[in-house]
Formats: C-alpha cells, structure tokens, sequence
C-alpha cells in the first residue's frame, strides 16, 4: 500500500516541479500537471496563459493537449492526472472530455482564490441564468444549427465521442 502511496507522492511532486518552473520561466500563473499511463510520464504541462497570450493554455490544457498528441487519441483511456491545483471550470471540463481513469490534485480552489487566482465568479455564470451573465449571451439563429446537428445525428461514419 504504501509504495502506491509513494508513486502518487511522486507523480504530484512532479506536477508541483512543473508549477515552479513555468512560473520561475515567466511563462505564467503557479500551475502545473503532469499525465501518467501505465506508471510512466507522458505529458506534463505548466500554465502558459500570459506568454502565450492564450487564456486556455492552463497546465491540465497543456498537458491534456501534449498527451492526447502523444497517444494519437482523444480520450486518455487509463490515464491519471496530476495537478498541482484543484481544476477550474475550464480544465474541468477538458478533463470530463478527456476521460482519465483519476485525477489527483494538491492545493483547492480556494488556495487559489487567496493568490487573486479566483474561479467563484465562474461557478456563478455557469448556474445564472442567460439574461443575467455579465457576458452578454444571445442565442441565434437555432433552426439553421439544428439542420447542422441534424446532419451529424444521421451521419454514417462519425467518430462519436
């Protein structure tokens, strides 16, 4: 038991050396990932959102996109994930998309909220109502997309996902 212990001691080492170096780089905010398959690294990332001007290239995003590259594959099908970060909405949703078997993750959201890194107000847009987002959303033009979707539903050799 404890040398599996050890192993996720080990990989969320890895994901925080990831965190200290791109923000030791300059590349961006304190985080960082690293994914595992078969006991073995295949991707590590760090948050590289101000030098790449990117507001996605968080570290699961990084890594999530190095990995997938790597496997030639979409999903990461006996995959973990270690971050040095509770997920926000965004890389929460990537990882749902993803589908690694587990995610580990070392400091919360709300460790993230006392360094200015505060996901809340997302949460709340997520769960406000359309009319109310401080992003003005508006729906258009809805017959004309469902003809696309439509399309896909009948669509004989899609890759589902």
């Amino acid at each position: 038991m404890k040398e599996h212990a050890d192993k996720h001691i080990r990989f969320m080492r890895l994901a925080i050396e990831q965190a200290r170096k791109g923000m030791a780089n300059k590349e961006g905010g304190p985080f960082g990932a690293v994914i595992v398959k078969n006991g073995a690294v295949i991707a590590a990332g760090n948050n590289r959102v101000t030098s790449t001007n990117d507001p996605t290239a968080h570290a699961e995003i990084v890594a999530i996109r190095e990995a997938c590259q790597k496997l030639n594959a979409f999903q990461l099908d006996g995959c973990v994930l270690y971050t040095s970060c509770e997920p926000c909405p965004m890389c929460l949703g990537a990882i749902y998309w993803a589908r690694p078997e587990r995610v580990f993750f070392a400091c919360t959201r709300h460790d993230a909220a006392s360094i200015n890194f505060d996901d809340n107000f997302i949460y709340a847009e997520i769960a406000a109502p359309l009319d109310r987002r401080r992003i003005e959303t508006v729906q258009l033009l809805r017959e004309e997309a469902l003809e696309v979707f439509e399309a896909w539903k009948n669509k004989s050799d899609k890759v589902p996902y």
